[in-house]
């Protein structure tokens, strides 16, 4: 009788004995089984291609931090499909990066104003150029133009039928002073309007409006600085 009470007051530090082994169990094994969670779900969030965050365990409980917010919830759930998961939840994911504005685009180049057109004085560029290479001729103290003054007549008609509206031409006669003449000489002014005056008619001919075209004999008061004093001109009025 005697030797059994002997073992009673031994019973309360046996029992405590027996729960501290126990717990002690228990925080190795929860110790080794986090860790082999953790080891398990890195490895199959590495072959699924889900990386840039960590993995820790509270017993099977997983929480994932740091993942890219377009990739956390892809990473709980491939932590959640390791067997032994129980749950898995993810923490404090980093947002992801704005995407880059789009580069403005390039301003369209400007467009080049078209160069300014004054129609009349490029006509009478056109006209100065058929004058240049065929001047307007006549047979000598006549008023009668040559086969080659009427073709350049013709040239001339052709340009300035179709002219814009408004334009009208002045056929200006010039006649050469006479040697020992000072003054202007009215049978020189006779003569220069003499072939103004049948350039003019055939203009007319080869159907330029006559109301458009004016006829002046300017005689032998205007010489020219070439020397062409013999000439008829054509300006664009």
């Amino acid at each position: 009788m005697s030797g059994r009470r002997a073992w009673i007051p031994l019973v309360p530090f046996a029992l405590m004995a027996t729960g501290v082994l126990a717990v002690l169990a228990t925080w190795l094994l929860s110790g080794n089984l986090e860790s082999d969670l953790g080891d398990r779900s890195r490895a199959a969030l590495a072959a699924a291609g889900v990386g840039g965050g960590a993995v820790s365990f509270d017993g099977r409980d997983a929480t994932l931090r740091g993942f890219p917010a377009d990739q956390a919830d892809r990473a709980a759930e491939v932590v959640r499909g390791v067997t032994g998961v129980r749950a898995a939840e993810a923490s404090g994911s980093i947002p992801a990066p704005e995407p880059p504005a789009p580069a403005p685009a390039p301003a369209p180049a400007p467009v080049p104003a078209p160069a300014a057109v004054d129609p009349p004085r490029d006509l009478q560029a056109e006209i100065d150029r058929v004058l240049a290479e065929a001047p307007i001729t006549f047979e000598p103290d006549t008023d009668q133009p040559t086969e080659q003054g009427v073709q350049t007549v013709r040239r001339i008609a052709d340009l300035i039928r179709d002219a814009p509206a408004g334009a009208t031409f002045e056929v200006g006669g010039h006649v050469a002073r006479a040697k020992g003449e000072d003054t202007a000489s009215p049978s020189a002014r006779e003569l220069s309007q003499d072939r103004a005056d049948a350039v003019k008619k055939l203009l007319v001919e080869f159907r330029v409006p006559a109301e458009r075209v004016a006829a002046k004999g300017y005689g032998d008061t205007r010489p020219n600085a070439s020397g062409d004093d013999r000439r008829v001109e054509i300006r664009v009025r």
